[in-house]
């Protein structure tokens, strides 16, 4: 009667998660259409610009924050609908307009500085546009005779009185107050420039004769056309800036760019997530299906989060999340080599599930914790690219602990109470029971994975080779460097795409008549790469892509960098590695001790060397992608670590600490090694494959993200056994043997029983 309940319970149960599964499955396609795209995935252009004060004083937070609010009131202008404008330290500015099909025009609209000032005859500031009205500054009038003129509404008119009182007494000729649209020192002069004041081909708008003091509202006056007077009064009431911009890198996406990019990543993230539901249904069983409604409702939700938030997904943050699938079922894979250790023992499923959940939980929390200070981390110190990579993953991470570690558990604890499957252990999790000992029979455990494998048998050779590769990258490295992307060298990168067929040496001879050189030009497949290490200014990249839009009827991306941002990225980009490195050191001794945390430590150096060394030799650009994925692969890695450390402090717990010696400390390691082995091959393949989907099917901008997550993964498997295992064992040895410090507790209770205890 108990059994038909149970499969009554579970067939209920399983009918409800899969209606759920389904209404899900059916939301996912409006949540995702209501995202936010970056314009990497739906086309447009990055500016990066520095603020500078236009009266030569320090530029405060204050006045970058005013420049932030009128550059947000220039871009509803343009009408764009889901803009994002950054402030980064105290004078810098970047502009992300997604989905802006005319940049030339929006990089004109911004960049166009719009800052009135009043001066004198000797171009001595006056006023500047802080005495205008901040509702409407200006307004579309006209002059006495009827011509169109901008209208200019006074707001501090005991300010405008005092001024042009003073002006007012000056000698003729002196008593005028001259009105300049971005003044230009060292090249606007009025005296140079009186004459065309009020015409196209001077920045000068008016030159009034002041004869008393005024306080009332002002009219500019010249030869203006409706249309000049209307693009006028737009930039002044789209705010005078405070401060001065200029143009320090920039990044134009074509929408067609950007679509491809979308649907490849998504089929490439799709196929990568159905590869792992696979994976996970054949090694488990019925958990691992469980574990694949689990996938398909962490990834809801972690769109569903960012979506609330209001995060903007870009192309990182896509691969970020795909990463965080496989990540993420990790915690499941650990949570099942649990279980079924404790079943291979002789319990029960009811007893094997609790145990199982309960002993795993220790090393879940803190490979996640770890993997959450490296991308807070990244969130902090990273730019543009690196910071949506770092959303994505902090959220990931949160949502994991939430729907693999509680959900999963949650739903897979139903079953398990209903008995259904207390004697279907090979359906519930595979494994056969003939592998479970009877004890009440006294039967010794039949299967213990990968037993008699000695792991540390090899370690000095392992250790070695790993020496070897890093040793040829070091020398790669030190006679040619990096192949350095514009993120860290600077200058101009143009990806051209065209049906055409185009030589290198008739896109020479094109940058040749554009007064340019090429540093390197690669021809793919599907896209031509060229770089160039001048940083060219927006009036050049416009016209270089017209250029070749029009002659070989292109689809073209310009990215530009100047050496300024460059140096800042390199700058941030190590700090960011060490403070993540310091991080992972410090959080693993406290929950460890300090010779787990040099051990995962010396690991982390290892895999970001391997990276480096593979990156090297294959002369693979290194941008700011590949600082995620170095980024990515400390908190990947260190989660592979940490599952290792944890079965180890584990088995020692059971030991006399007395009578260990360093043959059983090597012996302990080893069998937790083995002990974990299946787990850590698992959770590499989880990883692998939606890497491996990306590198197949993915866009080409983050191919050498993926390469590197792939070395990465490969190297964090590698070292989490033969690196860290082997730095923390040579550390335990030495301290085997050796006094241990303790200190006397001075109390009066203490010194009485002590006293006491003395024979004379």
């Amino acid at each position: 009667m108990k059994k038909k309940n149970g499969k009554k319970k579970v067939l209920l149960t399983t009918i409800v998660l899969t209606i759920v599964t389904l209404v899900v499955g059916y939301l996912f396609v409006p949540l995702f259409s209501n995202i936010k795209f970056g314009l990497d995935l739906q086309g447009g252009f990055e500016i990066l610009y520095k603020a500078e004060s236009i009266d030569g004083t320090k530029m405060t937070k204050e006045k970058l924050t005013a420049t932030y609010k009128t550059l947000q009131k220039r871009i509803d202008f343009l009408g764009v609908s889901e803009p994002e404008i950054v402030l980064e330290g105290n004078d810098r500015i970047r502009v992300k307009l997604a989905g802006v099909t005319d940049p030339d025009t929006a990089r004109s609209q911004l960049s166009t500085v719009a800052t009135l000032t009043f001066r004198d005859v000797d171009d001595n500031l006056l006023m500047t546009s802080d005495v205008l009205s901040s509702k409407v500054a200006a307004k579309v009038g006209q002059d006495a005779a009827g011509n169109p003129a901008v209208a200019l509404s006074v707001k501090d008119k005991d300010t405008f009185y005092d001024v042009t009182n003073n002006v007012s007494k000056k000698e003729s000729g002196k008593n005028l107050i001259v009105i300049w649209l971005d003044y230009q020192p060292m090249m606007d002069s009025y005296k140079k420039e009186g004459s065309l004041c009020g015409t196209s081909e001077s920045n000068c708008l008016s030159a009034a004769t002041v004869s008393q003091g005024f306080a009332s509202d002002v009219i500019i006056q010249g030869s203006f056309t409706q249309e000049e007077v209307q693009n006028l009064v737009d930039l002044i009431n789209s705010g005078s800036l405070p401060s001065k911009l200029t143009e320090m890198s920039s990044n134009t996406v074509g929408a067609s760019f950007g679509d491809e990019t979308l649907q490849k990543t998504l089929i490439a993230g799709i196929i990568g997530v159905i590869a792992i539901s696979l994976l996970l249904i054949f090694v488990y069983h019925f958990a691992g299906l469980i574990s694949s409604i689990a996938v398909i409702l962490y990834a809801f939700l972690v769109f569903l989060v960012f979506w609330i938030v209001g995060g903007v997904l870009t192309l990182p943050g896509i691969a970020a999340l795909v990463l965080g699938i496989g990540m993420a079922v990790d915690s499941n894979v650990v949570t099942y080599s649990r279980i079924r250790d404790e079943l291979y023992s002789g319990k029960g499923l009811s007893t094997a599930f609790r145990e199982g959940t309960k002993s795993s939980f220790s090393a879940i929390f803190d490979s996640n914790i770890t993997t959450l200070l490296v991308a807070i981390i990244m969130f902090i110190f990273g730019e543009s690219s690196v910071k949506g990579f770092a959303t994505v993953l902090i959220i990931t991470v949160l949502v994991t602990m939430f729907t693999m570690v509680f959900l999963t558990r949650w739903l897979l604890n139903l079953f398990v109470k209903t008995e259904y499957f207390e004697d279907k252990t090979n359906l519930f999790i595979n494994v056969k029971k003939e592998d479970i000992p009877d004890l009440s029979k006294n039967e010794e455990i039949k299967k213990i994975p990968f037993k008699g494998v000695n792991f540390l048998k090899y370690k000095k050779v392992c250790v070695a080779a790993s020496i070897i590769i890093i040793a040829i990258g070091s020398i790669m490295f030190a006679s040619k460097g990096f192949n350095l992307g514009i993120d860290y060298k600077a200058g101009t990168n143009i990806t051209i795409v065209s049906e055409q067929t185009i030589t290198k040496t008739a896109l020479k001879n094109d940058l040749a008549e554009n007064n340019l050189k090429a540093s390197s030009i690669t021809i793919n497949s599907d896209e031509i790469d060229i770089r160039i290490d001048e940083s060219l200014d927006g009036e050049t990249v416009k016209d270089i892509n017209n250029y070749f839009e029009e002659k070989y009827d292109a689809k073209v991306n310009i990215g530009v960098v100047n050496n300024i941002v460059a140096k800042e990225l390199v700058k941030n980009a190590i700090l960011s590695v060490l403070i993540a490195l310091v991080g992972i050191i410090l959080y693993i001794s406290i929950r460890f001790k300090f010779s787990y945390g040099l051990g995962g430590v010396t690991a982390l150096v290892h895999d970001v060397l391997i990276i480096c060394s593979v990156f090297a030799l294959m002369r693979l650009e290194v941008s700011s992608m590949f600082i995620a994925a170095v980024l990515a692969i400390v908190g990947y890695s260190i989660n592979d670590t940490i599952v290792t450390f944890d079965r180890i402090r584990e088995n020692l717990g059971k030991e006399d600490e007395k009578k260990l010696t360093k043959e059983k400390l090597e012996e302990i390691v080893n069998t937790s090694i083995a002990q974990t082995f299946t787990r850590t091959i698992y959770t590499s393949l989880t990883t692998l494959l939606p890497i491996i989907a990306l590198l197949v099917l993915g866009s080409r901008e983050i191919l050498n993200f993926n390469i590197a997550m792939l070395i990465g993964v490969l190297a964090g498997t590698y070292s989490s056994i033969f690196i860290a295992t082997v730095i923390y064992l040579s550390i335990e040895k030495k301290n085997i043997g050796k006094p241990k410090k303790i200190k006397p507790i001075y109390t009066d209770e203490y010194e009485e029983k002590n006293i006491k205890g003395v024979n004379c």
